[in-house]
């Protein structure tokens, strides 16, 4: 919802939008939305980023990639940035031509004075417009129209894709690079069934949502923020097979914090994989082997957070 200057202001002044789903806003992301950023400040202009009440891949095929950030999560950021959001009704919207959607979403709605997407970016029926189109239709309307090249690390172009790929094969460090940040999940802190308690670590059990990505099975160095501060931890995600585990979930012990987190949301950040998910042959051995783990990871969050 917007405020009421900040839609006079889009009326009378304009606007410069970003295009895009922005799924995990990562660093070939943020190109694209820093550029309608500095056009916005530079211009006088309202920086907004036009989302999608749904992903278009739900709709049009039913297979939808899992989320690497979570829409409140997105919105919370994007907000951050400085920008606007705004809503775009893809139910509605789906069938626009390429015309339709540039006339009636940027123009009229927005009231666009430029527009910034990626090289890849699709939009209108079918998928029918592209970057070039775009350009085509607005530039001799003086819109100007930026267009991302693709941010290369490692020879490869940042995708969410390969995002996805590295976080599902436990390559986290490698992921948090191409995000330009650490991955992470904010959910809430349900009750587990007390075995952490007993052999001495709390944990905080959370479970990710069907639609979210879920890591590597295996154990983590992650960061937890509480508040205003944050926390080195340990976190497990998988199955539990040393207690006969029956649900998947993340549970993390938080490295010098007690308390009661529960019905909390939560924000975990993976920092660093450091084994497979093991069925220990006693309680005892698995105690034992959490308090190596502990130790690793608080050497890679030193590593990561405290050295850079």
């Amino acid at each position: 919802m917007w405020v009421t200057d900040t839609l006079e202001k889009i009326k009378v002044s304009g606007s410069a939008v970003a295009l895009g789903y922005f799924d995990g806003i990562h660093m070939g992301h943020r190109a694209v939305l820093e550029k309608a950023l500095s056009f916005a400040k530079e211009n006088d202009l309202v920086p907004v980023v036009l989302l999608f009440d749904v992903h278009p891949r739900k709709l049009v095929s039913g297979n939808v990639p899992p989320m690497l950030m979570s829409e409140e999560k997105k919105r919370e950021r994007l907000l951050q940035m400085g920008f606007a959001v705004a809503d775009f009704d893809f139910r509605n919207g789906m069938n626009y031509t390429p015309e339709e959607f540039a006339e009636k979403v940027l123009l009229e709605r927005l009231n666009a004075k430029a527009v910034s997407c990626g090289y890849d970016y699709r939009y209108g029926k079918g998928g029918a417009g592209n970057a070039k189109t775009l350009c085509e239709y607005l530039a001799p309307m003086g819109i100007r129209v930026f267009t991302q090249i693709p941010v290369l690390l490692g020879g490869e172009a940042v995708s969410s894709t390969r995002i996805r790929e590295l976080v599902m094969s436990g390559e986290i460090r490698k992921a948090n690079e191409l995000l330009g940040d650490f991955f992470s999940y904010d959910l809430v802190v349900k009750h587990g069934d007390g075995v952490g308690h007993t052999l001495g670590f709390p944990t905080i059990n959370q479970f990710f949502p069907e639609d979210f990505i879920v890591p590597r099975f295996g154990v983590y160095a992650s960061r937890v923020k509480l508040s205003d501060r944050y926390y080195p931890a340990v976190t497990n995600v998988g199955t539990r097979p040393t207690v006969d585990g029956d649900s998947m979930r993340s549970e993390t012990c938080i490295i010098g914090f007690s308390g009661d987190l529960y019905g909390k949301k939560v924000e975990v950040s993976l920092l660093g994989y450091i084994r497979g998910e093991v069925k220990f042959p006693s309680l005892d051995e698995l105690k034992n082997q959490v308090e190596k783990d502990k130790i690793t990871a608080l050497r890679i969050y030193s590593e990561v957070i405290e050295n850079g």
